[in-house]
């Protein structure tokens, strides 16, 4: 698994105490948020670089690609 993704799956995990014993549970849910977000964040990168660069449409194309992951997935 790569780092950022071990990363993200350790940021899943919820924490169960029990009293005598505690335990962790991946909570799915929050994984692919975590997944998708990252996805955004570089999409924003990518956006940022390109208009750095002077290569407005490609850009508006990263920020619109942004747009339809955040929409299709339901994330604000």
């Amino acid at each position: 698994m790569n780092d950022l993704i071990a990363k993200l799956y350790d940021q899943s995990i919820v924490v169960k105490d029990h009293g005598d014993y505690v335990d962790g549970e991946l909570d799915p849910v929050k994984f692919a948020e975590l997944i998708v977000r990252e996805c955004l964040a570089q999409s924003d990168k990518m956006r940022d670089s390109l208009e750095q660069d002077g290569e407005n449409e490609q850009a508006l194309g990263a920020d619109w690609a942004g747009l339809a992951i955040a929409r299709h997935f339901g994330v604000e």
